[in-house]
């Protein structure tokens, strides 16, 4: 009974770290969609993932990248915003949503949305965000692809795009789905990390049954 238990002690040390790992793929604040084009009137959805324990995503802020123009942001229940402004231009440099209630718990997240026009010449958009917590603690997603916390990033294709006509960003059906698809990306990337971690699992309790026989 003794040796069983030490065996899932052991089964347990290993697999901890697959988990956190897969946590924390699935945790980054990103931006959808991750493609668009130049000259567009864009919808962006933020998506803000809450991952640490005891304490609650309680505020957001997002800097708006060169390359986009923001021109409106959707309300959200239970969460005020605030726009930072450039003092000569009055173009939108930030926005900053603070929870009105507990914030996000660990288990939660929520899309914040944004539009406006992509410039003609973009390329990129690279967003970068500061996640507060209850407790205070701020994660800054600003750092490069692959890092700890790396800043979301937006490519930006050429081609002709369609406005409304009054310099008012248009919600279209395409903006929809191509975050509605940007979400479906992360969630296949969550469950292939899980899929890894059982995986991993399986093949340590087959070394150690082995190890056991011989």
């Amino acid at each position: 009974m003794l040796k069983r238990m030490k065996k899932l002690s052991v089964i347990g040390a290993a697999l901890m770290p697959l988990f956190l790992f897969a946590s924390m793929a699935s945790a980054h604040v990103t931006v959808q969609p991750k493609q668009t084009t130049q000259g567009s009137y864009e919808v962006f959805s933020v998506r803000v993932p809450s991952e640490s324990e005891n304490v609650t995503t309680t505020g957001v802020k997002v800097t708006v990248p060169d390359g986009v123009a923001i021109s409106r942001v959707e309300p959200k229940a239970g969460w005020k915003y605030d726009l930072e402004l450039a003092p000569d231009t009055k173009a939108v440099k930030s926005v900053t949503w603070t929870a009105e209630g507990a914030g996000l718990a660990q288990t939660e997240f929520t899309d914040f949305r944004i539009s406006g026009k992509v410039a003609d010449d973009a390329a990129q958009l690279v967003w970068k965000a500061y996640q507060t917590y209850s407790d205070k603690s701020v994660v800054e997603w600003v750092g490069a692809d692959g890092s700890d916390h790396p800043a979301s990033v937006t490519a930006v294709v050429a081609g002709a795009a369609e406005g409304d006509g009054h310099g008012a960003p248009a919600a279209s059906a395409d903006a929809e789905a191509a975050a509605d698809k940007g979400g479906a990306k992360e969630n296949v990337s969550f469950v292939l990390s899980i899929a890894a971690a059982v995986l991993g699992a399986a093949a340590l309790i087959a070394s150690l049954t082995r190890r056991k026989r011989a």
